[in-house]
């Protein structure tokens, strides 16, 4: 009797942690992410072996900077990148601290890296480091979120899975690109 109590207080704690954790997530999003992953969406086209794509926006909803992966030309090129150099050449007196960055594929540690090292707050990305291994798409496997962590000299709230299964799609297509 004292066994089963104790194994169905532990599924208690193990199910509510997970609806936290989920209401919490939510919480995260915010009603305009939808439509910038969109506009990350639209850019993955320029490369659709490689639809790594990214948009950077202000808190005036405004875009500043939008990026696509250039790999071919440049190992470091990746969308994020794209996007961070070009806001920095368009508005080299940005508050970095106010912007949004949406990308179709969680960042790498190389790009997550560059958040911080720029100061972003915010990064909203769809499909996840796991689901890109999963399809044999190359990725060191560390977290964004872990990554903003570590990186305890900048304040950003790293939100996934936002219009992921779109983003999800590109990435699986893109096995067959040749």
């Amino acid at each position: 009797m004292e066994r089963r109590t104790l194994l169905r207080n532990l599924l208690s704690t193990v199910v509510i942690g997970v609806v936290e954790k989920k209401i919490i997530a939510n919480t995260l999003v915010e009603p305009d992410d939808e439509s910038y992953m969109r506009r990350a969406i639209q850019l993955a086209a320029n490369n659709p072996k490689y639809p790594f794509a990214a948009v950077l926006v202000d808190e005036e909803k405004r875009v500043v900077g939008e990026g696509w992966n250039r790999s071919v030309h440049n190992p470091t090129w990746h969308g994020e990148m794209d996007a961070i150099n070009k806001c920095a050449a368009a508005h080299p007196k940005i508050d970095w601290t106010r912007l949004t960055l949406y990308t179709t594929a969680e960042p790498c540690a190389m790009c997550q890296g560059a958040v911080a090292w720029a100061g972003i707050k915010r990064v909203v990305f769809g499909s996840s480091i796991p689901f890109l291994k999963s399809v044999n798409v190359w990725a060191i496997d560390i977290r964004a979120e872990e990554l903003a962590r570590l990186a305890a000299f900048r304040k950003c709230t790293v939100v996934g899975g936002v219009l992921e299964e779109e983003c999800n799609k590109l990435f699986r297509a893109a096995l067959t690109v040749k």
